[in-house]
């Protein structure tokens, strides 16, 4: 009887090795795996030839069903190679490649023990000893720590010193930014949740333990980094999430088609990237800090780290082509923060690498000159625009000689002691007096701040809040404002209980104080789970809408700060729309008023709720809104197409009112001189009206 099964194995083996011997795959985990396919195959074949050419060849059902078997194994192996591109998941290759081998090797076992056991038989004339070699040799083709070993390893074991995580990037080959992304997206197509969890492991290892080298012996510091792509992140924006990425980065997974958020796996309700200019102005200065310059192409274009690295700038020592500053540099720069914010005075400390230095915002206008702390700026946040803030000039009593060591980071523990004390059990006039020395000693100081937060001040200034003496109350939100600026005291002053006691300053303080409850606020707010629990408390949301529609010019602009931080957390908009900010939104768009910018960025978050974009246009926004594109900055104009573009694709209704009020002439001015974005949503606009008019005519015809 012909041995059918085993014949279409032979046939299948020699298609499979025909096709290897054409391909050129150059991807050495890959052919390492393939070469011992194909080493088990040419093993097992000239035994299967000679079942073949007996003249009484054998009729076993078991031979017939593992020669089955092998050669379904052997003919997805073909499949597999013939689909194989380096544009597919590196992962997903080798870990498919393993289970091929391992099918392979587990087949061609139990033909050779069936062949074993004919060569002991007169009727099939097979060499017993060549049977029992074949059978050693392929015992004998042993993997070394498979991918899925190291795997399952890692993902039971996610330290900083994962060896298995650093075994798996060293196996796969990930040596630049771009393989790291490129792998990412792949393996995000494959829909396989181990792998798609090995990788956000791989990312955050990589983020934890390798030191991207921007310039000799200067390493980003790891929030300045990309979480998607590891690169330092020249154009950080926020996603629906709430999470920061580089622009390129995040606009290439989103132009692959995957709507979940990469390092949250949450799916994203939106997929508008909204700027992060709060991030990317303490990267500037952090750059000019240390002397670096990025070696930018000739068209300008920033937006990508990829744009000016080899394929080979990631590795054990990363480095990107920056080049040295021959300049020398002062402590402190200006960068344009955007949004229509004033020029943000970044003071960057020596201990940068060890904790974020944060921003001191200096204010233009001259009528308004009453002190106050610097505010804040954390790279993990997902902020759009910074608050302005002015820099503390008071001039109480302090002790200048303490105040010099102190702030130079030699702290006195017996003096923090003592001041620690009379918060909690001095005189009022003592309590009054310590709020102010820990305010003053704080100003600029990274390390002070960490201290006194260490030392048990948080708890004792909170309740200061609630003093009927303005002037400590004073004294004690201005020094939590600037305890807040350490990102290691941000999760305890709310955990302190510090919301409601903030809330109170905004309603019973002075002028001074409820500006300086408001930085608070913003500056608590650029931590995801913060941002969750102020917006969970409506009295914090309507005071601060309180003061943005009766507060101080620099009340208002606090009040918009912090605001606008909240509104990123999608919660938050609905919440903020009924607390009735929108009408005193609307009257900012005056340009008389000095807040067009700040007024239309956060009308351009709440307009991504229904509720929303309901009372933009009951409050009589939209007319504002077109004069804003016409006339209005850079970004104003941007954020008011944005509006408008969201109105008009939610309502037929609001966009014949669109039209009415003139958009058309500005848009058409816009889609061609306006910033990059700004454009975009011009042509959006356009376009939608343009259908708009054709879905009338085509209606009006039939």
């Amino acid at each position: 009887m012909d041995p059918v099964p085993v014949r279409c194995l032979l046939n299948s083996i020699s298609r499979y090795l025909h096709l290897v011997a054409c391909q050129t795959i150059r991807y050495s985990p890959i052919q390492t795996r393939i070469g011992n396919v194909v080493h088990l195959l040419k093993l097992l074949k000239p035994f299967l030839v000679e079942v073949v050419d007996c003249k009484t060849p054998p009729d076993d059902d078991c031979l017939n069903s593992g020669c089955e078997d092998l050669d379904s194994v052997v003919n997805q192996a073909r499949e597999f190679l013939e689909d194989w591109s380096p544009k597919l998941s590196k992962l997903f290759g080798v870990f498919h490649c393993e289970l091929l081998l391992e099918k392979v090797q587990t087949c061609s076992l139990e033909i050779t023990r069936i062949l074993l056991q004919f060569s002991q038989s007169s009727a099939v004339t097979l060499s017993l000893q060549g049977v029992e070699r074949c059978m050693q040799e392929i015992e004998c083709v042993k993997q070394e720590k498979t991918l899925t070993e190291h795997m399952n390893n890692a993902l039971q074991n996610q330290t900083d010193g994962n060896d298995d995580l650093d075994s798996i990037i060293q196996m796969i080959g990930l040596v630049s930014n771009q393989d790291l992304l490129k792998e990412s997206i792949a393996v995000e197509k494959e829909q396989m949740d181990q792998l798609i969890d090995l990788v956000s492991c791989i990312r955050e290892h990589m983020l934890k333990t390798e030191f991207l080298e921007v310039a000799k012996g200067i390493s980003t510091p790891p929030y300045f980094r990309c979480p998607l792509s590891t690169e330092l992140m020249l154009d950080p924006v926020i996603v629906a999430s709430g999470q920061t990425f580089d622009r390129t980065s995040i606009k290439k997974w989103l132009d692959n088609g995957l709507a979940v958020c990469p390092r949250t796996r949450q799916v994203l309700s939106h997929q508008e990237l909204i700027p992060n200019y709060t991030v990317k102005a303490m990267i500037e200065s952090w750059l000019e800090a240390n002397n670096i310059t990025l070696a930018v192409n000739s068209g300008g274009d920033d937006s990508s780290v990829a744009n000016n690295m080899g394929s080979n700038d990631f590795n054990r020592t990363e480095s990107f082509r920056f080049s040295l500053r021959s300049s020398s540099f002062t402590s402190r720069s200006s960068v344009e923060a955007g949004n229509g914010f004033e020029k943000v005075k970044i003071n960057v400390p020596a201990s940068l690498s060890k904790e974020l230095e944060i921003f001191e915002l200096s204010s233009q206008e001259q009528s308004y000159t009453h002190s106050r702390s610097e505010s804040v700026c954390s790279v993990v946040s997902s902020v759009d625009y910074v608050p302005s803030v002015t820099s503390e000039t008071q001039s109480l009593p302090v002790n200048h000689q303490s105040y010099s060591e102190m702030s130079s980071g030699t702290m006195m523990t017996s003096h923090t002691i003592k001041l620690v004390e009379d918060l909690k059990n001095g005189s009022n006039k003592e309590k009054t007096d310590a709020a102010a020395e820990i305010r003053r000693l704080t100003i600029n100081s990274v390390e002070n701040r960490v201290h006194f937060g260490r030392c048990g001040a948080i708890t004792p200034l909170l309740s200061l809040l609630y003093s009927e003496e303005k002037l400590t109350q004073e004294q004690a939100v201005t020094a939590l404002l600037n305890l807040s600026l350490s990102e290691v005291n941000k999760g305890m002053i709310v955990e302190a209980g510090a919301i409601e006691p903030l809330v109170h300053v905004l309603k019973a303080g002075n002028d001074r104080a409820k500006e300086n409850s408001a930085a608070t606020l913003f500056s608590l707010s650029v931590v995801q789970v913060n941002r969750e629990r102020i917006g969970q408390c409506n009295a914090a949301i309507h005071a601060l809408v309180s003061l943005l529609g009766k507060g101080t010019l620099r009340g208002k602009k606090d009040a918009a700060s912090a605001l606008f931080n909240l509104s990123i957390t999608h919660e938050n908009k609905a919440r903020i729309v009924q607390a009735k900010a929108v009408k005193y939104l609307v009257e900012m768009l005056d340009p008389d008023l000095e807040m067009v910018d700040k007024a239309v960025a956060l009308l351009a978050n709440l307009s991504g709720v229904g509720e929303g974009r309901q009372e933009i246009v009951r409050e009589g926004g939209v007319p504002l809104l077109v004069e804003t594109v016409d006339s209005g900055s850079g970004r104003g104009k941007e954020n008011a197409a944005s509006v408008l573009l969201q109105l008009c694709l939610n309502s037929p209704k609001f966009c014949t009112l669109v039209l009415q009020e003139g958009a058309i002439p500005p848009l058409v001015a816009l889609s061609q001189s306006g910033t990059q974005r700004a454009k975009e949503k011009a042509q959006q606009l356009l376009s939608h009206f343009r259908n708009q008019r054709d879905a009338r005519m085509k209606k009006g015809r039939s």
